[in-house]
């Protein structure tokens, strides 16, 4: 397929979707209050950390939350009225139907993304998605666990962006060392907004490709540090910009492979052009060349 050279990663919260789940789901429940109650207990001082807060309490807020009779049909309802904007939608799908290998690298849980997706029409376009594990107990309470266990172990990372639960850096590494293994050199574009997406867009190479959303938090961060960042920088600010950029990013990765391409063809069937009257070799050993296979799911 034409873009199968392509693997799009995309953050979740306020990329994806024009809104943070965890938030979106607290305030349309009506446990805002809750969220308040809980605040003061935390054990944390540092600003940062206090804008991760939700992450690491989500899971008892449900817990509550299903004690007051809110049902997981209660919640998918929430999420499926999650803002996102169409040409988003669009643009996703039509990625998908290049070739694209699309993935999700996201501090939200699997329960909010695979209930907001499915509802979209989106799971199928998505080959991985990196999250928070969440999932629905015997009891039909929805339960969700930090990616990496920070209360047992520290996941390596000291970049002060990465709260300790995930860090996007190390799975963006993960991920590169397994398109390293492929025949096909891949080209990576990573979109996402928030704090927590810097570190990955620093293990970008030169390259691949990196779209902030212009003025949020990871925005500010690579301007800032501008000098740190590989790839090349394509900022968007809507669902517009959002399907415009990445896809003037697709074309022109398209071209570039197709332009490569044609110049080790022509070096491997060079012919001296005094000699138009010589017939081609029978056999040169490179008639055919195969075509680059989807990923397998």
């Amino acid at each position: 397929m034409a873009a199968a050279g392509i693997v799009v990663i995309y953050d979740f919260d306020k990329t994806i979707i024009d809104c943070d789940s965890d938030n979106w789901v607290v305030d349309e429940l009506g446990a805002t209050e809750l969220f308040n109650q809980l605040l003061p207990t935390m054990p944390w001082n540092s600003l940062m950390v206090r804008l991760w807060f939700l992450v690491f309490h989500v899971d008892r807020i449900m817990k509550e939350l299903h004690s007051q009779g809110i049902r997981i049909e209660d919640i998918a309802t929430v999420l499926k009225r999650s803002p996102i904007h169409p040409r988003i939608i669009e643009a996703i799908k039509s990625a998908h139907a290049l070739g694209c290998d699309l993935k999700i690298v996201s501090d939200a849980n699997t329960f909010f993304i695979e209930t907001i997706l499915e509802h979209h029409g989106l799971k199928e376009c998505f080959s991985e998605i990196n999250t928070n594990p969440g999932f629905v107990d015997e009891q039909g309470r929805l339960r969700i666990f930090p990616h990496h266990d920070f209360t047992r172990s520290s996941h390596g990372c000291q970049h002060s962006s990465c709260p300790p639960n995930m860090c996007k850096g190390i799975v963006i590494e993960r991920i590169q060392a397994s398109l390293s293994m492929e025949d096909q050199k891949k080209t990576i574009i990573y979109l996402g907004d928030g704090l927590g997406d810097f570190c990955p867009t620093l293990k970008l190479g030169d390259g691949d490709y990196v779209m902030p959303r212009k003025g949020f938090p990871v925005w500010d961060l690579i301007c800032n540090n501008r000098k740190l960042v590989n790839a090349e920088i394509c900022e968007w600010s809507d669902g517009e910009e959002f399907e415009n950029v990445l896809f003037h990013l697709i074309s022109r990765i398209i071209s570039i492979d197709r332009n490569n391409t044609s110049a080790k063809m022509g070096q491997l069937y060079s012919v001296d052009c005094k000699l138009e009257t010589m017939p081609l070799p029978v056999a040169t050993g490179h008639e055919a060349f195969p075509l680059a296979l989807p990923v397998l799911h």
